[in-house]
């Protein structure tokens, strides 16, 4: 199946017409006549005939028109193919596309026999497959002037591809090629092992890596407790054959999303269609669950080392499926701020937020003092990371108590600080959104994340009509207007304007009008001061999770710790 659909991907390459370096054959044959006598003249100060002015234009060249002042934004189509893959895509003005296939599988769905697998997939990624060799790969890719990546979460795992949208049924069959061919040839595995080797050496050398894994292998249960990356003890046992089992079980249609930024749909959908409809189409058990536990890690460091690195952090329900906490959440974490002492941005970079005002600024035998977040499908985890002088250890987690004690105090917050804390997250989301592949990594993560939303169905005249689950649609006659909560970090609304399959292998096509970006800008500032006080006040009820590395002689226990937040 997979080798038919090449062929006839190879018809769409050869009908295509690529334009010529010049726009006609007398403007190259005076360019060519020129330019030995235009150089030559340019380099000696004389006059050249034969070359036209720069204000005069070309014989047979024509110039495109401008671009208005504002372009509407690319509307996002999703397409669901009949065994459950979706393929999801919008247009911009870039010459440049770039394409993603997104998977709903990370670390959370290893088990203790399969330690490492995705960390060791994520190496393995654009390798040999049963149709190309690796050099084989990397000259295509190169050929086109594309760029790949691949990258591993906890919860999902991406391939991206960058190029020419000129060149998409090459990076479109390419990239299918190497997600669902590969072929983990022992020595290449084997190869990869070794960098894996020198990765985890190095991950065990970074304190803040070491605390971030910490954080989660002592403070939840579950699937969030697994390694992100492959532990020493997993080496020996990863093989290019559990690999392929992990992949045949995990790597299934609904499961994955085919995502594009600067293409056109029906083209995109036109080239993926007969290379991705026969994938299994084996539905998910579901994400393993995780609990949010709480719990000490400490490791004395060997290197003598004589800084105390310490991380505090605390639990809280919902992640991206509650959008309201998660935008809070987020404005909490830009509003404490901080990072290291040393501003390699440029002077008074951040200087503004509470923990560089009320900590960093005070306090010299702190090196770094920062707040930091991470938001999973169903839970988060936030607190605050520490860098100081081994006997400042004690004192610097007491400032860590107070901080996040006073946040989630009512009226600690100070309205200007508030409002500069989110205009600088607005001004970072919008930053990351003007790149084409953050965007092709959006609308992929969202489609995962929300696979289960529902959507509010609409005719072209906007008359509501129905309300259904993605994959069919139920007819019904009441008004509906609950909203529906579509993207991570945007709410929008759905609108169904087709039903009509275009083949038996699709089961429709959605056109997903977004709400205007402003929406969502008008979400975060509504956030209130009350809104991060509760948020806070959550987080502390919640139990502590407490990671040290290093000097860890002077850092109070556990329950001392934990008392501080208590009787606060």
């Amino acid at each position: 199946m997979y080798r038919t659909a090449v062929s006839r991907l190879s018809a769409l390459k050869g009908g295509r017409r690529y334009p010529t370096r010049f726009a006609s054959s007398s403007a190259a044959a005076a360019l060519q006549s020129s330019s030995s006598s235009g150089l030559f003249s340019w380099l000696t100060g004389g006059k050249s005939k034969s070359l036209s002015p720069l204000d005069f234009p070309l014989q047979g060249v024509e110039l495109p028109s401008t671009l208005p002042d504002y372009v509407e934004p690319g509307v996002t189509k999703i397409t669901t193919l009949g065994n459950g893959l979706r393929i999801a895509s919008e247009t911009s003005p870039s010459p440049v596309a770039s394409i993603g296939l997104y998977v709903d599988c990370g670390s959370v769905y290893e088990s203790p026999a399969t330690f490492g697998t995705t960390h060791l997939l994520e190496r393995m990624a654009f390798k040999s497959t049963r149709n190309r060799s690796h050099l084989r790969v990397v000259r295509e890719v190169e050929a086109i002037g594309g760029a790949v990546q691949s990258s591993a979460s906890r919860e999902q795992m991406g391939y991206t591809y960058d190029a020419l949208k000129t060149y998409l049924p090459e990076m479109v069959e390419l990239l299918i090629d190497c997600v669902r061919n590969p072929v983990f040839l022992d020595w290449e595995v084997n190869e990869q092992l070794q960098k894996v080797k020198a990765e985890i050496s190095e991950a065990s050398k970074n304190p803040q890596g070491v605390l971030l894994e910490a954080i989660h292998s002592a403070g939840f249960s579950g699937g969030l407790a697994n390694p992100l990356l492959a532990p020493e003890s997993s080496i020996d046992r990863l093989n290019g054959s559990l690999l392929e089992e992990f992949v045949v079980e995990n790597y299934t249609a609904p499961r994955m999303v085919l995502a594009a930024s600067g293409v056109e749909h029906e083209e995109l959908v036109a080239i993926a269609e007969p290379l991705l409809s026969d994938l299994p189409d084996k539905k998910s058990p579901g994400e393993p669950e995780s609990f949010y536990t709480g719990g000490d890690f400490r490791c004395q460091a060997d290197s003598g080392d004589q800084k105390t690195h310490f991380a505090l952090a605390f639990g809280l329900k919902g992640g991206w499926h509650d959008v309201k906490e998660a935008i809070t959440l987020t404005v909490l974490q830009v509003l404490m701020g901080g990072g290291g002492s040393f501003s390699a941005g440029g002077p008074g970079k951040g200087m503004y937020s509470r923990l560089y005002q009320r900590v960093l600024n005070r306090y010299h035998k702190i090196q770094l003092f920062s707040a930091f977040n991470n938001i999973y499908n169903h839970t988060a985890v936030f607190g605050i990371e520490a860098t100081t002088d081994a006997d400042f250890a004690s004192s610097a987690i007491e400032l860590v108590v107070r901080e996040l004690t006073e946040v989630a105090s009512s009226g600690a917050v100070d309205p200007v600080q508030l409002q500069r804390a989110k205009q600088s997250t607005k001004s970072a989301i919008l930053m990351n959104l003007e790149s084409r592949m953050v965007v092709s990594e959006d609308i992929g993560r969202q489609i995962l994340t929300y696979n289960k939303r529902k959507l509010v169905l609409r005719w072209k005249d906007e008359h509501l009509i129905a309300r259904s689950e993605l994959g069919g649609a139920k007819m019904g006659s009441k008004p509906d207007p609950l909203p529906s909560l579509i993207a991570q970090k945007t709410m929008s609304f759905g609108f169904f304007l087709s039903s009509e399959s275009h083949s038996q292998l699709m089961l429709g096509t959605y056109f997903m009008h977004w709400k205007p970006m402003e929406d969502f800008l008008k979400a975060v500032d509504e956030v209130t001061s009350q809104d991060i006080t509760e948020i806070s006040q959550k987080l502390v009820s919640s139990p502590l999770t407490m990671a040290s590395y290093g000097e860890v002689i002077n850092v109070p226990t556990y329950d001392a710790v934990s008392s501080m937040f208590k009787s606060k």
